[in-house]
């Protein structure tokens, strides 16, 4: 990777994730060389990926320069790359771009989406994740507007104006409420011609209410904001099969649609290398001590989604969101200070500052220990908290200022197709046949 050499200890992270980027800050500040590694080179606020994908905000909004991070240190690189495994005996990582020794390795390489191994739905449907994944839905939604417009076959223009989102977790409930205000706000006035009463938004989640993990108070706020948006919800209702065209469930009711959004569950991203018994098979995630230590492992850690952290209030580790890999970054890199002092290591607690969800315009859900609230004060305290959390001046700004025009006019100004989707998809299928 081309590093240079050192006399200090060098820590290596692989992930420019929440987790990542919060220790990699802490980490500058100390007497170590710090080395940042991420297959790309921005971290991404995954919060608002939702709104990128539904036209409210562009994706530089939302992505900062992983770079720009470490480039005020002397003691700090960053690599742009892939890696591939960890060799704990002799201490190396590999990569795409070659191999790098370490003193401490930590592993921040955060979740992927979970399919629970149905090829159909991870072959024919959309899922987002990444900046890209939300850009090929956001040309997708709009590019299915589009062909509605022409189509004379009232089937296809059907399945065109259907929209399908599986999973009423918080992306879910977030994201099927953008595309509700879309239709709402946008499509009567970019699309004189279509009726938006014809463009049907459908929730399926499997339990038997809306965001699952949060309290049932806040679970039917939600529910009620999203009937009055007009999302319509199917509860206790399990996806089977998507095969392009029809999405098939566990009971009677089917949809046919051109656009089918899995959001029903995500699983770690582990890296290679490390004994099979430090890892949980059936989540994919590392388990950990109290000090992030990998099980079986003194000087490899793990942070964020890819670790589970037991303890008698979390049996099943932290949950899967931003708290906890900020939190368990930043005490870390405590930690390692007090491993180069000699010191012994302080165990994690996490603090739970809450759980929250926007359904829309004015609607929102909060739950903040025994206190729950939603509504116009829960919406303006969740985009105080994103736009808080957000990195950098400028992506607070630009957010800031969209979020105003939005609110003013309601209108979101980015609806382009920069890169059509379903002319690269026909053309991926056109290279693989060949």
């Amino acid at each position: 990777m081309n590093i240079p050499k050192t006399n200090l200890p060098r820590v290596a992270i692989i992930g420019g994730g929440f987790g990542g980027i919060s220790l990699a800050k802490k980490l500058l500040k100390l007497k170590v060389q710090t080395i940042l590694i991420d297959k790309h080179n921005y971290h991404t606020f995954q919060p608002l990926l939702y709104q990128v994908s539904t036209s409210g905000l562009e994706p530089d909004s939302i992505a900062y320069p992983l770079r720009k991070i470490i480039r005020d240190s002397d003691r700090g690189y960053f690599r742009m790359a892939e890696v591939t495994k960890i060799d704990p005996d002799k201490k190396i990582i590999e990569s795409n771009i070659g191999e790098l020794t370490y003193d401490y390795l930590v592993i921040a390489t955060g979740s992927r989406t979970n399919f629970f191994g149905n090829d159909t739905i991870e072959r024919n449907g959309m899922w987002m994740k990444t900046v890209p994944h939300a850009l090929n839905i956001r040309s997708l939604i709009l590019e299915n507007l589009e062909q509605a417009v022409i189509t004379k076959d009232p089937k296809e223009r059907k399945a065109l104006l259907n929209f399908v989102i599986a999973g009423a977790g918080p992306t879910g409930v977030e994201l099927s409420g953008a595309i509700a205000e879309l239709r709402n706000h946008i499509v009567a006035k970019d699309y004189p011609d279509l009726d938006p009463s014809e463009m049907e938004i459908h929730l399926v989640e499997g339990m038997d209410r809306v965001l699952p993990p949060m309290s049932e108070s806040s679970s039917r706020k939600a529910a009620k904001f999203l009937e009055e948006l007009g999302v319509q919800l199917h509860l206790n209702t399990q996806v089977k099969s998507y095969d392009g065209d029809l999405v098939l469930t566990n009971t009677s009711k089917n949809f046919e649609t051109h656009t089918f959004i899995w959001s029903a569950g995500v699983t770690g991203a582990p890296v290679q290398g490390l004994n099979a018994s430090a890892l949980i098979e059936k989540a994919n995630r590392y388990e950990v001590n109290r000090f992030n230590q990998i099980k079986g492992y003194d000087t490899i850690f793990a942070i964020g989604d890819i670790a589970v952290m037991e303890s008698e209030e979390y049996p099943k580790g932290h949950p899967m969101v931003a708290q906890p890999a900020i939190q368990q970054g930043k005490h870390l890199a405590k930690n390692i200070r007090n491993i180069l002092d000699n010191k012994s290591l302080e165990p994690f607690d996490y603090f739970d500052k809450g759980t929250m969800a926007t359904v829309g315009r004015n609607r929102a859900v909060v739950d903040l220990g025994k206190f729950n609230f939603g509504g116009f004060f829960a919406w303006f305290i969740w985009m105080f908290v994103h736009l808080w959390f957000l990195i950098g001046f400028r992506n607070r700004l630009v957010t800031f200022f969209n979020w105003v025009y939005n609110y003013v006019n309601y209108d979101k100004a980015a609806r382009l197709i920069i890169r059509p989707f379903k002319e690269n998809q026909k053309q991926s299928k056109s290279d693989k046949a060949l």
